[in-house]
């Protein structure tokens, strides 16, 4: 039987989650990307809290924007600006969890901003 896609990446985001863990010292930087916004969050596991969070939607962050936040630059932006907060924290490496999209594209691009930022994922 077809699987939409909403069920397919969700299956393929809970094989992923079976073996990538956020600890407080590596939490997980994990990845929400909506048609016209994208998200992203660092997670410690053993305790359930977010640690710090940046999305396209944030006022800051859509002042610099033209037209949504579904874009690469979009995804960039953020990106370098949860690893900044991350780097405020004393955050230096996290594990990168895609949730199930293909690295491709606006995840891609997300993760090498906060790579070039400064965060190891």
């Amino acid at each position: 039987m077809a699987k939409t896609r909403r069920e397919a990446r969700a299956q393929r985001h809970m094989r992923v989650r079976k073996n990538v863990s956020g600890t407080p010292a590596k939490p997980r930087l994990c990845v929400f990307r909506s048609n016209v916004h994208i998200y992203a969050q660092l997670v410690d596991d053993s305790t359930g809290t977010t640690i710090t969070a940046a999305g396209s939607v944030e006022k800051a962050l859509r002042e610099d924007l033209k037209g949504n936040g579904g874009t690469v630059e979009a995804a960039k932006k953020v990106g370098a600006l949860l690893a900044k907060r991350a780097g405020e924290k004393g955050i230096e490496v996290a594990v990168f969890d895609r949730a199930g999209y293909l690295y491709h594209g606006r995840v891609a691009a997300l993760a090498d901003a906060a790579r070039e930022a400064g965060l190891k994922c």
